[in-house]
């Protein structure tokens, strides 16, 4: 008989499934708490060899977080290939660095406007690409993640190669001043806007659109068979990926006051989807894991330099030959794994 594969569902899965609701409402109140109060935390051990272990919460770890909690719902609910998701980042923080510097709105009033424009760019790359499938989705999306870093070094409006520097941060709110040299704010306002993020991605999926995603994951024409819309959802799940990839870039343009096309190269959206596989597709907890300890990782091992990034492949060699389907897989794909080894 195969032994079970240890899955980090099983340290609290029993107890959460007979938790009654009082029980559950405390444990999340103590969890969310605790995410609140990590920039407190001053320990060498946990602390980056370059950085503190506060500026790393902010970037990578919940920025990272944010955008995998999006890219998901493309890749792990609808089950569309994006190798092009830096290109909605790149909107959110080029839309807030432009609109801060030409218009009088204030970085509360522009986020809308960074959604906007990174949905409105999903719409038209949807549009056209969603028809197709595969290998050919996935060139299409690389594609168009490098169309934007090209349009944005060659647009001397923008800034071109250099960019644009002096981007202001936000405005005070609720007596917390926003500061380039403390990342605390910027951590709990990522924070915030991640854990709301993660209650529409979840009342989504529970409802018809989560049930349109899961079809046309497991077989498109069946579910086209079937009546589901499957244009029509491929399309939304790429406009509310998009969304939350404009949001976190805005905070991250806002953060750093100055962008360059170069940062939102192809190895970003790489690094996303992998935190998306190697969480575990489909798992909204799986895949915040995925990303706070690829995020966590690199900075981590900083003091090996170069060979950081050999150690850092290495583990994601292991690690996808034990658990091909992610820390966390989703449930019903771990069961079916189970019926068919």
């Amino acid at each position: 008989m195969k032994a079970k594969a240890f899955n980090l569902r099983d340290i609290f899965g029993d107890w959460w499934e007979s938790a009654t609701p009082i029980q559950r409402g405390i444990t999340r109140t103590v969890v969310i708490a605790t995410f609140y109060a990590l920039p407190f935390l001053n320990n060498p051990v946990i602390d980056t060899p370059e950085t503190s272990f506060k500026s790393v919460l902010f970037y990578p770890l919940v920025l990272f977080a944010l955008m995998a909690v999006g890219l998901n719902v493309v890749v792990g609910k609808s089950g569309i290939l994006d190798l092009g998701y830096v290109a909605f980042f790149a909107i959110g923080a080029y839309t807030h660095a432009v609109m801060s510097a030409r218009t009088p709105l204030n970085f509360w009033e522009i986020l809308p406007f960074a959604m906007g424009f990174a949905m409105l760019a999903g719409l038209i790359l949807g549009l056209p690409a969603l028809r197709l499938r595969g290998d050919y989705l996935a060139i299409i999306t690389l594609g168009f993640g490098e169309i934007i870093r090209i349009i944005a070094i060659n647009t001397e409006a923008i800034g071109g190669a250099a960019g644009i520097t002096d981007i202001p941060g936000p405005t005070p709110i609720f007596g917390f001043e926003f500061s380039v040299m403390d990342p605390r704010p910027y951590y709990w306002l990522t924070l915030t806007l991640l854990i709301l993020v993660i209650w529409g991605v979840l009342r989504l999926s529970h409802r018809k659109p989560g049930r349109a995603w899961e079809a046309i994951r497991e077989d498109e024409d069946v579910a086209e068979f079937m009546g589901v819309a499957t244009l029509k959802y491929k399309l939304w799940a790429f406009i509310i990926g998009g969304a939350v990839g404009g949001l976190a870039g805005a905070i991250y343009a806002s953060k750093i006051r100055s962008i360059q096309p170069e940062l939102f190269t192809l190895n970003l959206s790489i690094m996303i989807l992998a935190c998306v596989v190697f969480g575990g597709m489909g798992n909204i907890w799986g895949v915040i894991l995925g990303a706070v300890l690829l995020g966590y990782i690199p900075e981590k091992l900083r003091f090996l330099s170069d060979y950081r990034i050999i150690f850092f492949g290495l583990l994601m060699v292991v690690m996808m030959n034990i658990r091909p389907n992610g820390l966390m897989p989703r449930k019903k794909r771990e069961k079916f794994q189970e019926k068919i080894s």
